[in-house]
């Protein structure tokens, strides 16, 4: 069953929180991001967690690994939660239990204990796929690859502010209370901890399902399916290709970015030789791109369906990931930081403008499991982080896996012309896309109505007095 009254217009909207689509967009890309920087807050303090661990390469290739690796399974499973309870309720578990591994890891004193803990605060990463389920029930065709970039992006964005927060945190515990270096990155994190779990009871209390209510009552009054249909919607959907197809370049896009924010800061720090503040807020400009970038990859994915459908969508989506592929090879091969800057920005922006494209592309493989598609998809792009992880913690230099990295990219580009839609899927999707955006227009011409009836009011009042 398809859930009425979505959302038809974001940014004309904006700031009309009263709207539970917009209240909903903006305490979800904030609890994204909230998340994305607990999960990242650790990766700019390596440099100094190494030395105090006394960490070889190998062991922290396996800590970038576990970073990542749990939240494959997680993201698998959250996907089905969501169907089953709701992503409000599924955002606020996550949250509130996340929250203990990442204030926890200030217990760990060695390697196994660090990796547990790492291991543990990659669950939060599933995020993710709450955020594009509930972005995708409340806005229609016409602007869901917006609301689903934009919240994705502005999320991710956390993963550039950590790179800035979390040193600056770690140096005012230092400078400002004394704290030995030991105790100020366990103090940081506690406060990221904190922050999270704050966060969770928030999205609980101003948050709902679905533009007409919970999936508890919607359920009630027959307007969604049972919850013991949703394993087997789940199974069934994964048996289409599609899902497998945008998993593998999900993992081309995001789960390079995760592995991108996971070593950045060492990559400047040890290859570049600039100190740690210097090496995080290079690492930031990776992260930051997602204020817009993502964003942009969605805004034109939209307006590429506008104009030729869904094929649209994954025509859009070629362009950019092949452009990540190009521009992850040609970053590779920068020896002097003024070039390897803007090069990383712009390799940055293919990326980041390739994951919004992905989820432009997610809501319409299967609307009755959508959570089954966001959780597959998402699991992917750790997935894809998994496998690149393990060729930093080899022999070769991180500058060759760079490039080992693009060219896959570039291939995995061509998987997108095997993203097939039947001409009835594509006749359905044109006549939802043309509605939606006539709604709009609707909307435009009823407040300039108003306009002109207020107008007319005043006139009309001043001639009598």
């Amino acid at each position: 069953m398809e859930l009425q009254n979505k959302a038809t217009n974001l940014w004309g909207n904006f700031f009309k929180v009263s709207m539970v689509q917009i209240r909903t967009f903006h305490m979800t890309w904030f609890a994204f991001f909230s998340a994305f920087f607990a999960w990242f807050g650790i990766a700019p303090m390596m440099v100094v967690i190494r030395e105090e661990l006394h960490l070889t390469k190998e062991q922290v290739g396996w800590s970038i690994i576990a970073s990542v690796a749990v939240t494959v399974f997680a993201r698998f499973f959250i996907g089905w939660l969501c169907d089953r309870i709701g992503p409000r309720l599924a955002y606020t578990y996550l949250l509130l239990f996340g929250a203990i591994p990442v204030a926890g890891i200030g217990l760990a004193d060695s390697f196994e204990s660090f990796l547990v803990f790492r291991l543990l605060i990659g669950i939060i990463g599933a995020s993710f796929v709450i955020t594009q389920y509930h972005t995708s029930v409340m806005f229609a065709p016409n602007v869901v690859g917006q609301a689903n970039a934009t919240s994705a992006g502005w999320g991710n964005l956390g993963g550039g502010v950590t790179q800035l927060v979390m040193p600056l945190m770690f140096s005012a515990f230092v400078i400002g209370f004394g704290f030995t270096d030991a105790e100020a990155w366990r103090a940081s994190m506690v406060v990221v901890g904190t922050v999270i779990f704050f966060t969770g009871i928030a999205y609980f209390f101003l948050t709902q399902d679905a533009p007409d209510g919970n999936f508890k009552e919607l359920r009630e009054k027959g307007l969604l399916p049972e919850k013991k249909e949703v394993t087997g919607s789940y199974l069934n959907a994964m048996k289409d290709y599609r899902i497998w197809i945008l998993f593998l370049i999900y993992g081309a896009c995001f789960g390079i970015e995760l592995t991108v924010n996971n070593v950045a800061a060492l990559y400047f720090f040890d290859y570049f030789e600039v100190d740690m503040v210097t090496a995080g807020m290079i690492a930031a400009c990776f992260g930051l791109m997602n204020i817009f970038a993502r964003t942009l990859g969605g805004l034109f994915a939209d307006n590429c369906a506008s104009l030729w459908g869904l094929k649209g969508r994954a025509y859009w989506l070629f362009i950019v990931l092949l452009g990540e592929g190009f521009a992850l090879m040609l970053f590779s091969q920068m020896s002097v930081l003024f070039l390897a800057i803007p090069t990383l920005i712009i390799f940055s922006l293919f990326t980041q403008m390739a994951e919004g494209a992905t989820y432009s592309v997610v809501p319409f493989i299967n609307k009755k499991a959508l959570g089954a598609v966001s959780g597959v998809v998402g699991a992917g792009g750790n997935a894809g982080a998994v496998a690149a992880g393990f060729l930093f913690k080899g022999a070769m230099e991180w500058n060759e896996v760079f490039f080992v990295i693009g060219v896959v990219v570039s291939i995995a580009s061509f998987l997108t012309f095997f993203l097939r839609f039947t001409p009835e899927q594509e006749l359905e999707e044109k006549v939802a896309f043309e509605k939606a955006n006539m709604d709009v227009l609707q909307t435009k011409a009823d407040q300039a109505n108003a306009a002109v009836e207020r107008s007319l009011k005043i006139i009309t009042e001043a001639e009598k007095s």
